[in-house]
């Protein structure tokens, strides 16, 4: 009898936990992927100490850049209830378009100009994006599948495979200029590229639009129940524009951060990381039908993602194995995320 009870008592603490972590898992989405980034730096790091060195951390930071520009502009689609897989697309069209324009025309245009311009240029494409959704009343990722493959389309007629191996002298500058030097008990030094604050100011600024204006609350709306929000007074058709132009205008800053850090600008050089800028969303907490997501939650699942591209090879584990282990992850957030939810 004392062993029933003992045993009944055992299941009730473990299913109270379990509800728990449920619970907490659907009111702190990005708790989970802290867990997930803290249990990867604990097992890479004790394999391999050299994960924690300095020029390690500060190679992860700028890998994280381009990544998260687009990782904020799929956010916002995906808070919307919407889903584009063309920023890639926008971001290669325009830093190609712009590094060509730059290098031919105007060698000498500002940096802060050169952001501008390819801010605009992406904004209009991805409202172009946004216009189609609203008049042809279709899934928005069968649209931006479509726009995807006419802009590739367009850069290999047009372009090619042609690459601007010299780039303008203010992007190259811009692409070199420090944050912050480090150096090591070894004499090497480390160097923080200042570009990294341009994710900063897209994230603040991103954050702003979601949290604190009229927008972002229509955005969330509109993803949780378009009727309902229509109803409430909501132009979806508005919303949507908006949104496919955010994320547009972030792709095409997301595309000169590129040409800047790699100081060459290939127009296929993005294609294919698409989905990996999904599963950072999704891992961040936001909800693939819409209605949820956060920014921090967002920078939380690239900063995941960036790990298991650039560090699992430091334990030993094949680069073939990345995709795998990040399907994992999405799974388990996937299933910690449900299990909250039944709760």
């Amino acid at each position: 009898m004392t062993g029933m009870i003992s045993r009944t008592a055992d299941r009730d603490t473990k299913e109270n936990l379990g509800a728990r972590i449920g619970r907490l898992s659907l009111r702190y989405p990005p708790l989970v992927t802290l867990a997930l980034i803290i249990l990867v730096c604990i097992v890479v790091g004790s394999i391999n100490p050299s994960f924690w060195e300095v020029s390690n951390l500060f190679d992860m930071t700028r890998s994280s850049v381009v990544r998260g520009l687009f990782a904020l502009g799929v956010l916002v689609v995906l808070a919307s209830g919407g889903l584009d897989v063309s920023f890639t697309a926008i971001a290669a069209l325009v830093m190609y378009a712009i590094t060509m324009l730059v290098t031919d025309w105007m060698p000498n245009m500002p940096i802060a100009v050169t952001l501008v311009i390819a801010a605009a240029g992406g904004a209009l494409l991805g409202a172009a994006n946004g216009v189609l959704v609203s008049l042809l009343k279709a899934p928005a990722l069968i649209v931006t599948i479509g726009t995807q493959y006419v802009i590739r389309g367009f850069l290999l007629t047009f372009v090619g495979t042609a690459l601007f191996m010299n780039i303008p002298n203010s992007m190259d500058a811009f692409g070199k200029y420090p944050l912050f030097h480090y150096t090591g008990a070894n004499g090497a030094v480390a160097t923080l590229p200042a570009y990294v604050l341009v994710l900063l100011v897209a994230a603040v600024v991103t954050w702003y639009l979601l949290k604190r204006t009229l927008m972002g609350r229509a955005i969330f709306a509109v993803g949780g129940s378009p009727h309902i929000a229509e109803r409430l007074g909501y132009s979806l058709r508005t919303v949507r524009i908006c949104v496919f132009a955010y994320a547009g205008l972030l792709a095409g800053i997301a595309g000169i951060m590129h040409v800047a850090s790699n100081r060459l600008a290939n127009p296929f050089d993005l294609a294919g990381s698409e989905l990996e800028v999904i599963a950072a969303v999704i891992l961040g907490g936001a909800r693939i039908t819409g209605g949820s997501g956060s920014v921090i939650g967002t920078m939380l699942g690239v900063i995941l993602i960036t790990l298991v591209n650039n560090v699992l090879i430091l334990v030993g584990i094949p680069s073939t194995w990345q995709l795998a282990i990040i399907g994992a992850f999405i799974i388990l957030a996937g299933v910690l995320f449900s299990v909250g939810r039944k709760r």
